[in-house]
């Protein structure tokens, strides 16, 4: 009987090792998969490539990760928000290295690798900094730059409900980078608020297959005291 439902957090994770490029969803503070990143800690891998939306808020998730020492690298849209002192310092110290990626671009980057395409172009970033370095090609009169895949060792994301196949579906604008980085990873791990039986979740609505999952962890949801917003 196939079943990829882990017991704990720290059986999912327990494979990731030192190096690794770690892909993680979430848009801030929306489908961050926070207990999955507190796992990560815990488990002790260092010197990670965390490729994700932004470079974390406040001390918790993302940035708790990188405050514990274990990334080498950034890869993300976003790593300066009003809260994103933690990356800031350790970026300035030199203690970090980032890839600054457009969003656009960090998304379709992901998917290539999960499509198993070797690379694109697109017209996103040509003629600034993030171009130099890289092919540039003139398609109908425009000038594109090429953009490289970006595969991943792991994938932590978070859904709302899964099956014990692995077939997984989001809560609104939770799923976001979820579904690509699940695809792009080697192994995907992903929290789930409810593990359903097998056939209640219709084919029609699912959104990650579980062929791209390898790991499914059932996670207490919680409610932001200050906002009562469910997570």
């Amino acid at each position: 009987m196939i079943s990829k439902i882990s017991a704990s957090i720290e059986l999912a994770l327990e494979g990731i090792k030192d190096s690794s490029t770690i892909l993680i969803g979430g848009f801030g503070g929306a489908g961050m998969p926070n207990e999955l990143i507190n796992g990560l800690i815990e488990q002790g891998a260092r010197d990670l490539t965390i490729v994700a939306n932004n470079a974390g808020n406040a001390e918790f998730g993302l940035a708790a990760l990188l405050k514990a020492g274990r990334v080498r690298k950034v890869i993300c849209s976003f790593p300066r928000q009003a809260d994103s002192y933690v990356f800031d310092a350790l970026y300035r110290a030199g203690k970090v290295e980032l890839e600054l990626v457009p969003q656009g671009n960090l998304a379709e980057r992901v998917r290539a690798a999960g499509a198993g395409i070797g690379g694109f172009f697109t017209r996103v970033g040509y003629g600034t900094e993030l171009a130099k370095g890289r092919e540039v090609r003139e398609i109908g009169g425009q000038m594109y730059v090429f953009e490289s895949p970006i595969h991943g060792d792991y994938a932590l994301v978070k859904a709302e409900r899964g099956d014990r196949w692995g077939n997984l579906t989001y809560r609104m604008a939770a799923r976001n980078f979820g579904p690509v980085m699940a695809m792009a990873a080697k192994t995907t791990v992903a929290s789930v608020h409810e593990v359903v039986e097998l056939g209640e979740l219709d084919p029609e609505v699912i959104v990650t297959p579980g062929i791209f999952v390898q790991h499914v962890v059932k996670i207490e949801r919680t409610v932001t005291a200050a906002s009562g917003i469910k997570s």
